[in-house]
């Protein structure tokens, strides 16, 4: 244990008080250290109390996706395609020398400058769960191997040339060893928080935000999300580095993965055997050095930290790497010198780059096994068979032309590639049986060439536009623009009409919102759209609106998403009074579907008359679409209470004529559908997942007096995400999930007229 003069821990990124809001515990504002009372979270644990190996620590089942998922025991490190290479970004992590010389090691720096022991294998990985052969006879110590992962030979007997990715990786493994000297000989643990000491003193209160520092530096890597995770709690965190070097331990207790928000993480020159699975919790981590241990592997829940530029691991045990080192997208550097590792991965690093490495590994990763279905939950019981039901999808299914390896980085080419998501997606689409399909993010050739064939064979038929700058390019180009669709069972529903909303220029020719500059600046340059379709059922007559959008998705346009939400509502009120006045289908047996090749019609059973409404909130009622808004916006609240005051909303302090004047509002009463699940085991947590971003952010809104939810699409199987960092994968082809739920139209309560009797005219009215 430390003693009065040693802490445990240094958090050493700011030197005012530390803003925990992760932890119970308090933290000392001393520029370095944070509260002793942590010790007990991160003691040393004696050998004696060590726990005993998980199955998902085991060499033998380890791997991305565990037993009965190998690979052949000769798969090729080179031979997956290599995305996005380019000029290798050298990470530097240290900007100061330690006064300290190292002589603890001098054997390893000579041995690096060879390249020893490579025979006709090289460029084979020996991945040693799937080829334990390579490994078999291979010792740490052993001459062929030495402990840095270096032979006794060179290649064709002569010297390698070093390439510059592989010349920073040696300077990078000789800073490790200093620091290690350092705390050795000296006993001064916490290295890498007294050498930073400096750098950091005094830019505490200067700090921003770090979820405003990434929204800088991620650039495209945050493009279509509504906001990152780490923007999700405003509050100010002044610390994200901690240093636990120098400090014996032998085990992590989890409570260490609860500081969600660091970013850089030392843990050197300690005893460690292994890191926790919970590392995995750390998806902001952006540094991570485990040098100088006594680590044997991997967890492959470090697959989940995809915000990592640097892993340094030298001189431990490890053997072998884990598949899901292929996640890690952003990896620029990972330090293996001084490992017991194959050849092969060493091979990699010194004739390419840790990219190269990292997309092996992504693109060798076998399948993983399917996960556990979504289930269907019951939300209401004992609902009477005479109601008629309604079956409604909404799915953003990732247009292809944003489904970039830049953007996707830890999805498979195969698994991120069209043509395979594309059936995936119809076979979802199918599976779900639904009565009307919300679609956002399709575009015109797709859906015109696939989906409108391929669905037409299950019954459906649908409506589509694409987005507004589609009317700027030339016809070629104009296909390829994504849209919002909508598409129904024609052998159940007849559509009586279908409008385009065009938010941008709604909102400019708005008398109240042309002067204002900005509708012109912020509204206009989004081409964003909303459809609605008017139906009537063939069978019973009710009738029935369906309104499919997609909104701005940029953080900084929550008032624009306002702006958009009001406008479609107003739509839709004003297209209801209309359908309200709908007059009744006359003879529905006429509007009947063309015959297949072969096709006899069948009698069919006698339709009902079209139901008659008395105003525009009588009309069943499904608003649908990715709103990029979270349950905290004012786009969910305008939705769900009908109204959103001028004052204390998302509109700040931009001007849209009325809405700001007055406030937005609708005359429906609407609730989500997956508010049911609220507070569940099943609760919907989100419905966007990717490292960066996992909420819930598309919606089934409904007609609260006119519709009852019977039946919801539950959420993904769990034990599948623990070690999924993203969608799109094999199993989940976009990065949005489709939501399903299942409504029963609720029986008509027509009001009494109340007839006034008539007692003839007054004598007055006589005399008039």
């Amino acid at each position: 244990m430390a003693d009065g003069h040693r802490h445990p821990l240094h958090a050493f990124s700011s030197p005012v008080t530390p803003n925990f809001n992760s932890s119970p515990n308090s933290l000392l504002a001393n520029g370095i250290a944070l509260n002793s009372l942590l010790l007990t979270h991160l003691a040393v644990t004696q050998p004696s109390s060590l726990p005993k190996p998980s199955t998902a620590a085991n060499p033998t089942s380890r791997g991305m996706y565990g037993q009965g998922q190998q690979p052949g025991h000769n798969s090729r490190l080179n031979g997956a395609p290599n995305r996005g290479q380019g000029i290798p970004m050298m990470y530097n992590t240290f900007q100061q020398q330690s006064a300290h010389h190292h002589q603890a090691h001098p054997q390893h720096h000579q041995g690096l400058q060879q390249d020893h022991g490579h025979g006709a294998g090289a460029g084979m990985m020996g991945h040693s769960p799937f080829a334990s052969n390579i490994m078999s006879n291979t010792s740490p110590f052993s001459g062929a191997n030495l402990q840095n992962g270096h032979g006794t030979t060179t290649r064709g007997g002569s010297a390698q040339q070093i390439n510059e990715h592989w010349a920073e990786q040696l300077r990078l493994h000789k800073e490790a060893q200093t620091a290690n000297a350092a705390m050795l000989e000296g006993q001064h643990p916490h290295y890498f928080a007294r050498m930073k000491a400096s750098e950091n003193r005094g830019i505490g209160l200067s700090l921003t935000n770090s979820a405003a520092d990434s929204s800088n530096e991620g650039g495209d890597e945050d493009r279509r999300r509504p906001y990152a995770l780490e923007n999700k709690n405003n509050k100010r965190q002044e610390w994200h580095n901690l240093d636990m070097s120098g400090q014996g331990l032998r085990v992590l207790s989890p409570n260490l993965f609860a500081y969600e928000f660091l970013q850089e993480l030392y843990m050197t020159s300690n005893k460690l055997s292994h890191l926790p699975a919970e590392i995995g919790k750390l998806r902001q981590l952006r540094h991570l050095d485990v040098s100088h241990n006594e680590l044997t592997e991997l967890p492959p829940e470090i697959g989940m930290c995809t915000s990592l530029k640097s892993l340094l691991m030298f001189e431990n045990r490890i053997h072998d790497l884990p598949y899901e080192i292929g996640c890690l997208h952003n990896l620029e550097m990972l330090g293996i010198v001084g490992n017991p590792l194959a050849s092969s991965f060493k091979d990699e690093l010194m004739e390419r780059n840790t990219k190269s490495l990292v997309n092996a590994l992504l693109e060798q990763a076998p399948i993983p096994p399917t996960p556990e279905p979504r289930k269907s939950i019951i939300i209401a019981e004992d609902v009477p068979a005479s109601l008629e039901r309604v079956k409604i999808l909404t799915w953003n299914i990732l247009c292809e032309k944003f489904a970039t390896a830049s953007l996707y980085g830890y999805t498979p080419t195969k698994a991120l590639s069209w043509d395979y998501r594309k059936e995936k997606i119809l076979q979802e689409i199918r599976e779900s049986d639904a009565d009307i399909l919300c679609l956002q993010e399709i575009a015109t050739d797709v859906f015109r060439e696939f989906f409108s064939p391929s669905l037409a064979q299950n019954d459906y038929k649908g409506v589509h536009w694409p987005r507004p700058k589609a009317k700027t390019m030339s016809e070629k180009d104009a296909q390829g623009v994504d849209g919002c669709a909508i598409f129904y069972k024609a052998s159940k529903w007849i559509l009586l009409d279908k409008q385009i909303i065009d938010y941008a220029n709604q909102a400019i020719n708005r008398s109240d919102m042309k002067n204002h500059h900005d509708i012109f600046n912020r509204v206009m340059p989004k081409d964003n759209i909303g459809v609605i379709c008017f139906f009537e059922s063939r069978e019973t007559g009710s009738r029935m609106i369906v309104a499919n959008t997609h909104l701005a998705w940029e953080p900084t346009l929550a008032d624009v998403k306002l702006v958009q939400t009001a406008i479609l509502m107003e739509n839709i009120s004003r297209l209801a009074e209309k359908y309200a006045r709908w007059p009744p289908l006359k003879d529905k047996k006429m509007i009947q579907l063309p015959l297949e090749e072969g096709e006899v019609r069948r009698e069919a059973p006698e339709p009902g008359p079209s139901q008659e409404y008395r105003n525009n909130t009588d009309i069943p009622l499904l608003v649908c679409g990715d709103y990029n808004s979270t349950k905290d916006s004012s786009v969910y609240k305008l939705l769900d209470q009908g109204h959103v005051p001028p004052k204390k909303s998302d509109f700040g302090d931009h001007q849209y004529g009325s809405f700001t004047r007055d406030g937005v509002s609708h005359p429906f009463n609407m609730r989500s559908a997956y508010v049911h699940l609220n507070n569940t085991p099943d609760e919907l947590t989100f419905t966007n997942y990717v490292p960066n971003f996992a909420e819930v952010i598309d919606y089934i809104w409904y007609s609260t007096n006119t519709l009852e939810v019977v039946e919801l699409l539950g959420p993904p199987d769990k034990n599948h995400l623990k070690r999924v960092p993203g969608f799109p994968n094999y199993h989940f082809p976009a990065d949005h999930i489709q939501i399903v739920a299942d409504f029963a139209i609720k029986p008509r309560k027509d009001k009494k007229m109340v007839i006034e009797p008539d007692f003839g005219s007054s004598s007055s009215d006589r005399r008039s």
